[in-house]
């Protein structure tokens, strides 16, 4: 398993050079640039590399739920639940603002252990599809609510409640914007300059690896979040870009972004070795972590069972998610590596004390998390019996009628419930609108192929039947 041979480079690592701290100083300026950003973009493409992009937009709106509103409900939970909790000297108190960002980076799960298990068991697609999709976005939607809660912090404790929300959405959309734009510039790109026609598969590749650091240094550069529009270009452009490679260049790109990301991933768990051995720790704080792993487990429920109600509430029958796929949901909620470099950066941003706790708490809950988790997570997915589901599944998410969409009706007698279904089948019916899109109008103009075509030779999870990512056994 992926996941532990990278883990098992950390207790080694926790030994070695513990006396030579100038190394781990050395190496420590270049966490941000070498693991922040190769981890985020390269686990992201290589995640997005093993799934198809037919299972992800039929499932579009309840990633997007699952993401966006899911993520909000569980900071909300955590960072209330770790303030009350030290209000009644249960835990370690902290001021309510960096409980929120404790929320925040807490709640960046992390993909790539719990995708492995489910590619060598053969989970059911949609729900391989729905775990991929959130874990992505999940990051980028925990990095800008914990930016947003740093700026807070900093500025004056008066500052207007509306500019807090508008500094989020300017964050968020703005580096997702920005790397949106790039991904379809670099599709358009290779659309048209011929560079699998000219037999140019070196310029071809290079260029490929090279345009997401473009739009690293662009949002950056805006004073956006460079991390957040590196996901959505991954997105974009496995999406609309890979298609337009020649074939050996999407061998070549498949096969050096799974490297690369097997190498971020083992990177970090050696950090974190080096990091147990030779930074201050504050290990006085059990407690913190103990009750913190609670909260975690209870915000993840009311994320999770709370996103699934309101997607249940519009899809068919057919379509909604048992309730065994929800407690998959919630059981794969493990953190990683993006969890641990916000802590690391919360030490840069938080009083002497209050970071560490936050450092020490998070370190321990992601060890903790990807052994007790990840070696069980294979046990779990076979007690809840979703074993064995890899199948495509009623993939489209259109309602019966009118593609999808129940046309409200405003009675004077409708309840509140049944108007909360309408709305909901409005927001529905706007997915299966992009879906349609998409199919119809982006992917023949920024590719060299159409959507039928696409979906003709799609393999919703090709290495999802017993089988390594790039289909070996």
């Amino acid at each position: 398993m992926r996941s532990f041979s990278s883990f098992s480079c950390f207790l080694p690592s926790y030994y070695i050079l513990t006396n030579q701290r100038g190394f781990y100083f050395f190496v420590f300026p270049f966490y941000d640039i070498i693991s922040l950003y190769s981890l985020t973009f390269f686990c992201s493409t290589q995640s997005g590399f093993s799934l198809s992009p037919k299972p992800f937009f039929s499932n579009f709106g309840a990633i997007v739920t699952f993401s966006i509103l899911g993520t909000f409900i569980a900071s909300v939970v955590t960072g209330v639940l770790v303030y009350l909790g030290g209000l009644i000297y249960l835990t370690y108190k902290l001021p309510f603002v960096e409980c929120l960002m404790f929320g925040a980076l807490i709640s960046a799960t992390d993909p790539v252990t719990v995708l492995s298990i489910f590619q060598e068991l053969g989970i059911d697609t949609n729900l391989y599809a729905l775990v991929f999709g959130e874990s992505v976005l999940n990051d980028a939607m925990a990095i800008s609510l914990y930016r947003t809660m740093s700026s807070l912090k900093s500025h004056a404790p008066g500052q207007n409640f509306f500019m807090v929300i508008f500094r989020f959405l300017e964050t968020f959309v703005g580096s997702l914007s920005a790397g949106v734009g790039v991904g379809f510039i670099s599709a358009l790109l290779f659309k048209y300059a011929g560079l699998d026609i000219d037999n140019l598969q070196n310029l071809e590749c290079c260029l490929f690896v090279l345009f997401p650091y473009f739009s690293y240094m662009l949002a950056e550069g805006l004073g956006l979040t460079g991390i957040v529009s590196i996901l959505f270009t991954g997105i974009v452009m496995k999406h609309y870009t890979f298609s337009n490679l020649s074939e050996n260049s999407q061998r070549f790109v498949s096969a050096f972004f799974h490297l690369i990301s097997s190498l971020a991933e083992t990177f970090v768990f050696i950090y974190m070795g080096f990091d147990i051995a030779m930074e201050q720790h504050s290990w006085s704080h059990v407690g913190f972590i103990f009750f913190s792993i609670i909260f975690i487990g209870v915000a993840r429920a009311a994320n999770v069972f709370s996103c699934a109600y309101l997607v249940n509430l519009v899809r068919p029958a057919p379509r909604q998610i048992p309730v065994k796929h929800q407690k998959a949901l919630w059981y794969s909620g493990l953190r990683g590596a993006m969890a641990f470099a916000l802590a690391l950066q919360s030490v840069h941003d938080l009083p002497e004390g209050h970071g560490q706790t936050i450092f020490t708490a998070t370190t321990a809950i992601v060890v903790l998390t990807v052994l007790l988790i990840g070696g069980s997570t294979g046990t779990v997915l076979e007690t809840l019996q979703v074993v064995g589901d890899d199948h495509d599944g009623p993939l489209s998410e259109s309602l019966d009628g009118n593609n999808g969409y129940v046309a409200p009706s405003y009675n004077e007698d409708a309840t509140s419930g049944n108007r909360l279904k309408m709305k909901l089948k409005e927001f529905h019916k706007s997915t299966a609108s992009f879906t349609a899109l998409d199919r119809n109008y982006l992917t023949p103009f920024f590719t060299s192929q159409n959507g039928d075509d696409e979906e003709e030779h799609d393999d919703p999870m090709p290495s999802s039947r017993g089988r390594g990512f790039l289909g070996h056994n």
